[in-house]
């Protein structure tokens, strides 16, 4: 702007200069007829100076409109001719797992925690000792976008990582991409894949472990949400609530103890959650309301059973830059929500379906040492009382600790080393137990 103002400024000095110049001539001719024709050699004169400015002008608001120029967002850029922000992001990372006992041949458990995969019995983890597992699947990208409109901002939202389909470990350690969000939202309506609205993902503690506690809720699928925002009033304190029609999956264990998928669901699940940002931390209290159908020849049962579960989780400040988080969940349709370490129902051998009670919780303290340096304290439990009946393989509980030291030595990098411990234990009282040691280094793009 300012080039084009001296640009200007030139010509009008230019223009006033041949004016003089023609003026103090015009003086000295003798007849109107040569004044006339020097003021219409001057008009044309100007005529052409004030063209190749708008020219000039015009080109260089093309060439701008030809440029990438920052984003609304930190990290964003503007693609030319366009108001929409773009945001590349996601990060590389390194995981070295020593398990004792291994999960088995090709399983992902033995690169994050899966407490359904820890063997239980006498003799379950024989010749599975004391196993090396290198990967870097939890690798990921994402893409953003946001446009402002009257109807506020225009969201889009795609990530993925490599825990998509095996590959070989011989040769080439081939991993698929696998979608983990892919949504849109324009103002407070949100339609895709993502969290589930039953979960508080502010709550969920910093683990080199993929997998996390064994207590916490945790499910992505798609769904339709509307979030409102709310002001403080009184003693209540400012947050946002939101409704969510979710994807419907029944998962439940037959007679015999297999699980059995029908795919035969009929209503949305609906989840709730209110959030509070209080000046001593943030909380938030979700609820689930689902049906638990199973319609199937093989085997032979047609059943359904509602049931829903409560949650409160938060994000409390300590001392200094430290941090508790927690979740606390009880209900009798946790099921697959539990990062699915349960069914959603058990069938009888008299066909009929019944809902297990069901709880889980984690606690999990957060220490910075110093600006660079940090640790991490998780304990965590998820418990069933199974209906009379249940087939002695079905899970009934788990623990988990998760104990780290992180250091950060530069921005988005991430070193540390991690030691797991966890247990699983049946119906009919078969455990298992898990010890592991992860190093993991993470650098975010």
């Amino acid at each position: 702007m300012r080039s084009f103002q001296q640009f200007g400024g030139k010509v009008l000095v230019v223009a006033i200069a041949a004016m003089g110049s023609k003026l103090s001539f015009a003086t000295s001719l003798e007849s109107p007829e040569d004044l006339g024709r020097q003021l219409e050699a001057l008009r044309t004169q100007v005529m052409e100076l004030d063209h190749k400015q708008q020219t000039a002008l015009r080109e260089q608001a093309d060439t701008a409109r030809n440029f990438v120029t920052a984003g609304a967002t930190r990290g964003s850029f503007k693609l030319p001719g366009s108001n929409t922000s773009v945001t590349f992001g996601g990060y590389v990372k390194f995981d070295a797992v020593f398990s004792n006992p291994s999960a088995g041949v090709g399983s992902t458990a033995d690169l994050f925690l899966q407490p359904n995969a820890i063997a239980v019995g006498p003799g379950s983890g024989d010749n599975e000792h004391n196993q090396v597992k290198f990967g870097a699947r939890e690798s990921r990208m994402f893409a953003k976008t946001s446009t402002p409109t009257s109807w506020g901002d225009l969201v889009t939202y795609v990530e993925g990582d490599f825990y998509g389909a095996d590959g070989n470990e011989s040769v080439s350690n081939s991993s698929g991409l696998r979608l983990r969000h892919a949504f849109g939202s324009l103002g407070p309506l949100l339609g895709g894949q993502t969290w589930t609205n039953f979960m508080y993902v502010p709550a969920l503690p910093e683990t080199l472990d993929f997998g996390g506690p064994v207590g916490q809720i945790f499910d992505r699928q798609a769904q339709v949400r509307w979030t409102q925002p709310f002001d403080a009033t009184g003693s209540i304190a400012s947050g946002r609530w939101s409704v969510t029609l979710e994807n419907p999956e029944s998962v439940v264990t037959v007679p015999g103890g297999t699980s059995f998928r029908a795919d035969d669901d009929r209503f949305p699940d609906i989840t709730g959650q209110i959030q509070f940002d209080t000046s001593r931390g943030k909380i938030a209290v979700s609820g689930l309301l689902r049906q638990v159908r199973a319609d199937s020849k093989t085997p032979a049962l047609v059943d359904q059973s509602m049931g829903g579960a409560l949650s409160v989780a938060g994000m409390i400040p300590a001392v200094g830059k430290d941090d508790f988080r927690f979740t606390v969940s009880a209900g009798n349709a946790i099921g697959r929500y539990s990062n699915g370490f349960f069914t959603d129902g058990v069938v009888g051998t008299d066909g009929q379906m019944r809902l297990a009670r069901q709880w889980g919780w984690y606690g999990a303290y957060r220490h910075f040492w110093n600006d660079t340096l940090r640790s991490n304290v998780v304990i965590s439990s998820a418990s069933a009382s199974n209906p009379a009946g249940t087939p002695g393989t079905t899970n009934r509980s788990t623990q988990s600790a998760h104990v780290n030291l992180i250091w950060s030595p530069v921005a988005n990098t991430d070193v540390g080393v991690e030691y797991i411990l966890a247990n699983r234990k049946t119906e009919d009282g078969a455990s298992g137990h898990l010890s592991r040691l992860q190093a993991s280094a993470k650098y975010a793009f």
